[in-house]
């Protein structure tokens, strides 16, 4: 056996002993991706209950900037002393991070990584993280099914230590990620809604995607409540993230399903350049979607002059097309710590793409242009290639599929850049040969004549057309030269727009905290 082979050999062993976590229950291996109802002892329905400390089980620690990873000071609801104790400030904002189920029974490597992140942002505020590892490193509907019970901790923890110190319930910030933002909305509901904010960081789906509301987070368990979804493949019962939207604003990174950077090959690579240790985080093969909600959220505390916009659309299709990247009416938001906190009637459905390492901020355009020719042609699948050249930079080869390329029709679609290209002057467009041997070669010329081509830019706001640089038409041939287009024109109406755009951003982000 080759080295190659038993490396594969090894990493399925390991793959087989971390899913043997669902398959040594029976009942657990199918409930995990089923709707399966969990039951959970029933609420109290006397006030009484949310004084009752005794029963808590949940551990609040109080972490700092200097030691981030280690629970240092906890504070126990019940004891005033412990506050004081903890250094807690009274006086700034107070973020409770809540973990989600746990294979190894341990704090994940991103926990830290969060608290630091928050701590850079807000250096004077208070970061606790909740421990209920013990309820969390069980077989998975297990584990769902203490989530009301960890809510019920965290909940009277919130309410404990904000009459007791009298805390602005609008310093008060949930941050859940997988079965711990069902745990931070449960605590959000028992609260009476009072809680300032909740971030859901991927919900956990499954028996959650067609549970109530008062079982899972929704928009009613705060005054304002955000949603990343970032791993919600397969069909509702066995996505690993909740595919319905949850929160005021829900937003779909890369359509949500799965993320860049998080294919097995890039995950076995990093794997194996970390050793023996690499081996710890196996794991990574089935969560790296899942997590990736964690560091969109960190990238944007820490990447203030890089932050992700994400635009508001009916389907992830219709924002492939470009079709979406309007910003009139809230159409658009920030993504993380500095959104806007905009509460429509029914949740906002919002997408955007990134790169697959942080910073993640991309910038998007919408292509739009009108395909002539004298032939009837019809081609599926065509592989194309398109530069920008702007004020900043230049961008080339960004490579593209246009799924339908047919004669005499007018298409939008979607292109992404890592770089800020400034004001866009040039741009070119290449049309790749799909095979190295084609019969349309041999039958026909395959040819397109394009006149002009309309680019919006979601992040400015700015429309511009471009023409043809040579003569009224530029032509675009099968594995032939760049179509070449240079700027025409820019609506007045176009650069009021962004001008006004530009203020609506940066006015909101540098101005008050509105976190």
């Amino acid at each position: 056996m080759g080295k190659q082979n038993i490396f594969v050999f090894t990493v399925w062993v390991i793959l087989g002993k971390f899913f043997a976590t669902f398959s040594s229950d029976p009942e657990g291996a199918t409930s995990v991706f089923v709707n399966t109802t969990v039951t959970a002892p029933p609420l109290p329905t006397t006030a009484e209950w949310i004084t009752d400390y005794t029963d808590i089980v949940s551990k609040f620690s109080l972490r700092t900037a200097d030691i981030p990873d280690d629970d240092m000071c906890y504070i126990v609801p019940g004891r005033p002393e412990t506050i004081k104790e903890c250094d807690f400030n009274s006086e700034t904002q107070s973020f409770i991070v809540i973990h989600g189920w746990t294979v190894t029974g341990m704090f994940e490597s991103w926990v830290p990584k969060l608290v630091s992140a928050l701590y850079e942002r807000e250096p004077s505020a208070n970061v606790i993280v909740v421990d209920w590892l013990t309820r969390a490193n069980q077989h998975y509907p297990t584990s769902a099914a203490y989530t009301k019970l960890v809510g019920r901790d965290v909940a009277k923890f919130v309410v404990w230590i904000q009459k007791e110190l009298q805390l602005p319930w609008d310093r008060i910030h949930l941050l859940g990620y997988s079965l711990g933002a069902h745990v931070a909305g449960i605590a959000g509901d028992l609260t009476d809604h009072k809680i300032s904010r909740i971030t859901g960081l991927d919900p956990a789906g499954p028996t959650f995607e067609h549970a109530d509301d008062q079982s899972t987070l929704s928009r009613d368990d705060a005054q304002f409540v955000d949603v990343l979804h970032t791993n919600t493949r397969g069909s509702p019962d066995r996505s690993i993230g909740i595919q319905r939207p949850v929160g005021h604003i829900d937003i779909y990174p890369n359509g949500g399903t799965f993320q860049p950077g998080c294919d097995i090959q890039n995950t076995l690579l990093g794997i194996a350049l970390e050793g023996i240790k690499g081996l710890q985080n196996m794991d990574q093969l089935v969560k790296c979607s899942h997590e990736r909600s964690i560091h969109l959220f960190i990238d944007s505390l820490l990447n203030i002059q890089q932050q992700s916009l994400a635009y508001r659309c009916n389907s992830k299709d219709a924002f492939n097309k470009g079709l979406c990247l309007s910003c009139r009416k809230n159409r658009c938001n920030k993504l993380g710590y500095n959104i806007n906190k905009v509460r429509t009637s029914r949740s906002a459905k919002m997408y955007l793409k990134t790169r697959e390492m942080m910073p993640y901020k991309v910038f998007h355009y919408q292509v739009k242009l009108h395909f002539f020719s004298k032939d009837q042609l019809s081609f599926t699948e065509q592989p194309m290639k398109i530069s920008l050249y702007g004020t900043h930079a230049e961008k080339e080869d960004i490579s593209f599929v246009l799924p339908v390329l047919n004669s005499n029709t007018t298409l939008s679609f979607l292109i992404t850049t890592d770089a800020d290209v400034g004001d866009l002057m040039i741009v070119k467009l290449r049309w790749e040969k799909d095979t190295i041997l084609s019969w349309s070669n041999w039958w026909g010329s395959s040819q397109f004549h394009i006149r002009k081509m309309h680019i919006k830019s979601g992040e400015t706001q700015s429309k511009v057309i471009f023409s043809a640089k040579e003569a009224e038409f530029a032509y675009l041939v099968r594995g032939g030269e760049d179509a070449i287009f240079v700027k025409s024109k820019e609506a007045s109406v176009s650069r009021k727009r962004r001008l006004n755009h530009k203020l609506n951003m940066e006015g909101s982000l540098f101005g008050q905290n509105d976190a």
